[in-house]
């Protein structure tokens, strides 16, 4: 298993269908934002898209980002659009694209770094603790979870 990142990746093209395999509503509309190029107008120009691989299949992807679906705010930067392929799911592969993105964050010298989600109980064993309910850009409730690095 390895992980790469998206837009320095050499074979954009292929982890691009990869992602459009996602079975998941998010997982399309990410991939219909980097097919536009849109990705960084929406979360920011920096976003890192995190893939992890077991050669070339794509196992776990999350986007590490300024902004996600919480906006306007301050809280920044955030985990995103954390999806794990059926097949691979109860292995804890997201947590090793989290644990990257933590170190991400650390050698930016953030102090926290923050998930929206309506999952309880998925993100807490990766050490993020509850923060607060927040309104996501589509006007629904977001639980919003903190992990202080």
């Amino acid at each position: 298993m390895e992980i790469l990142e998206y837009f320095s990746s050499e074979n954009k093209t292929h982890w691009l269908s990869e992602i459009g395999r996602s079975d998941w509503g998010a997982g399309k509309f990410l991939y219909r934002l980097l097919s536009e190029e849109k990705l960084g107008e929406t979360v920011g120009e920096s976003t890192k898209v995190l893939l992890l691989t077991d050669g070339e299949k794509l196992v776990s992807f999350c986007t590490f980002a300024e902004k996600d679906d919480i906006q306007p705010t301050e809280l920044t930067p955030w985990i995103g659009w954390v999806y794990t392929f059926p097949e691979y799911r109860g292995n804890r592969f997201a947590g090793k694209l989290l644990e990257h993105a933590e170190k991400l964050a650390e050698d930016d010298g953030v102090e926290n770094i923050y998930i929206s989600t309506n999952h309880i109980g998925l993100y807490e064993k990766y050490g993020y603790e509850f923060y607060e309910i927040m309104k996501a850009v589509d006007g629904e409730d977001s639980r919003v979870y903190i992990k202080r690095l």
